[in-house]
């Protein structure tokens, strides 16, 4: 072998230890544009340490920040899918199979029995990144199971809701989901259980105008989006400017359409002190 070959080879080795930087080693703020470390920013449970923007978690998060140790999720209820033989762009089945692959739970709403700080519930979590968190016929049928098995174990049922609303794939059997877990609400009520909403980003559409706003009480995450319709087409339709802040968190706490704003940190002690009032006898 020859000096230069000698010499190639060894800059082959040199090259091929290289090490690459994973490309999800870094996260970038989408409030103040900050890069931050993605370990540092999930211990962190999504919040940005600089302007403490708060963003969307995903179901085993929740579920794991808000539950005592030991709660077990629930089966998620089975319903006709693609029930209307759906297509646009792409078939209805070919997007579920895509959601389903990168989500461990089955659809945008995951029910858990569990506890917090003792106090016995049951806990629902919307999560964003299935199908946008949108309400089609596996969540209404969530929602439901939930409730029921609140009303079984004779405990609250707090949801933490996170939607662009209803599923257009579904059509008017995902509208139909909104008088459907509205009803559900209504015997929790009657039974004299506690239900509580958590809102958090986005909460919009048709889950606004149904379970998200009929809690016996409100808690939302910091700058979280609410509302029911967008922001443009209000205005467009009103035709005049919209004050700083709508559909905002804070703009909704001011008006009294919530009852508090809880930064993440703190809101596992916030539900367990309000489970406290509501539902002062603690699991066995």
């Amino acid at each position: 072998m020859s000096w230069l070959n000698k010499v190639r080879t060894s800059l082959s080795s040199l090259t091929a230890k290289k090490e690459t930087t994973p490309d999800n080693l870094w996260i970038k703020c989408p409030n103040c544009g900050e890069m931050l470390f993605s370990q540092e920013y999930e211990a962190n449970l999504s919040v940005c340490p600089r302007c403490d923007h708060h963003g969307r978690i995903r179901t085993d998060m929740r579920l794991g920040h808000l539950l005592d140790a030991g709660f077990t999720v629930l089966p998620s209820p089975k319903v006709k899918e693609d029930p209307l033989k759906f297509r646009d762009t792409k078939r209805y089945q070919d997007r579920m199979k895509a959601a389903r692959a990168s989500n461990i739970h089955p659809d945008a709403l995951t029910n858990a029995l569990g506890a917090i700080e003792g106090h016995k519930l049951v806990l629902g979590v919307q999560d964003f990144h299935f199908m946008g968190g949108s309400m089609g016929m596996a969540v209404g049928a969530a929602f439901v199971a939930g409730a029921n098995r609140a009303l079984k174990e004779k405990c609250a049922y707090v949801i933490c809701t996170a939607a662009g609303g209803a599923r257009m794939q579904e059509g008017i059997l995902s509208l139909m989901q909104m008088p459907k877990t509205t009803v559900a609400v209504r015997r929790l009520n009657a039974a004299g259980l506690p239900y509580i909403v958590v809102l958090t980003d986005p909460t919009t559409g048709g889950v606004t105008a149904s379970y998200a706003m009929l809690g016996d009480v409100h808690i939302a995450e910091p700058n979280c989006l609410i509302g029911f319709a967008g922001q443009r087409v209000i205005q467009d339709t009103i035709r005049e400017k919209l004050p700083e802040g709508f559909q905002r968190a804070e703009y909704l706490h001011a008006h009294g359409m919530v009852d508090m704003v809880v930064k993440r940190h703190d809101l596992r002690a916030t539900l367990a002190q309000v489970l406290g009032y509501l539902s002062p006898a603690k699991a066995a």
